[in-house]
């Protein structure tokens, strides 16, 4: 496909891996690129295709799965379909910049195993469930019963914590983010 790098972040909600991905992105000294993802799903207020995601038709999607266009992909809930094109990558390479994602944890281990040397995989992890359940809460963007299925589903995603490269504990947000820049500056420059 190409030979720049690519830079996994996954992570429970609530743990700071967006905010974390953001900084990196705004770093000038960073060749990065975000990986926009494909979802099946309809765009949520504010919402841009192309830019927040590729909404797709689940025909469009189960059709791009066909013709093997995903990198990686996964159905999340039943036709809510999750996925990174093959040619969202090609597209990042081909301006001379190495990948980001912000991924789930098994999506982001499917990067990992198809490409091994080229993938650097940062799990970021809040200091415990009860601060990320505190942080979920004070979003106020979520219904209670969003925040239980997304503390539910983040049990699971801890499982996966062991098969990354790097497990960054964000107590505080400042550290993290030094941290996570320090573990990407050097992983591209090797």
């Amino acid at each position: 496909m190409g030979s720049g790098k690519l830079i996994v972040f996954s992570a429970p909600s609530g743990s700071g891996k967006t905010t974390i991905v953001k900084h990196l992105l705004s770093a000038t000294n960073l060749p990065l690129d975000f990986s926009i993802s494909a979802a099946s799903r309809q765009p949520r207020k504010g919402e841009i295709d192309g830019k927040d995601y590729y909404f797709l038709s689940v025909e469009d999607f189960k059709s791009k799965v066909a013709q093997e266009a995903f990198l990686e992909w996964e159905e999340v809930y039943q036709d809510n379909f999750y996925g990174t094109l093959k040619s969202e990558i090609t597209r990042i390479w081909s301006e001379g910049n190495h990948v980001v994602f912000d991924i789930d944890a098994i999506g982001g281990l499917n990067i990992k195993k198809q490409f091994p040397e080229q993938t650097l995989a940062i799990f970021v992890q809040p200091p415990s469930v009860e601060e990320m359940e505190r942080r979920l809460r004070s979003r106020a963007t979520e219904t209670e019963d969003k925040i239980k299925m997304r503390l539910a589903k983040s049990a699971q995603e801890f499982e996966f914590a062991e098969q990354f490269d790097t497990v960054l504990i964000n107590d505080d947000l400042s550290v993290a983010k030094d941290e996570a820049y320090h573990k990407v500056l050097e992983f591209i420059n090797k």
